[in-house]
């Protein structure tokens, strides 16, 4: 499922990324990338935080849209 349809609280593992090389190298620095674990910290209107490691992050709805986790 696209992470902004995840469950809030819940720890989850990216099982894909179907972006562009760019942006992919971009998600990998900062931590996301196939197999990390993360979680929903919340979602607007598509628009999602994320946490993982230590960390969090803003993502928008387009790019969170081609992030599927498990």
């Amino acid at each position: 499922m696209p992470i902004f349809a995840a469950p809030i609280g819940v720890d989850l593992k990216v099982t894909k990324i179907l972006a562009d090389e760019k942006t992919k190298r971009h998600l990998e620095n900062l931590g996301i990338l196939a197999g990390s674990n993360l979680s929903l910290v919340s979602s607007s209107n598509g628009n999602i935080i994320v946490k993982i490691k230590d960390g969090r992050i803003a993502i928008n709805r387009q790019l969170a849209m081609k992030i599927f986790v498990a």
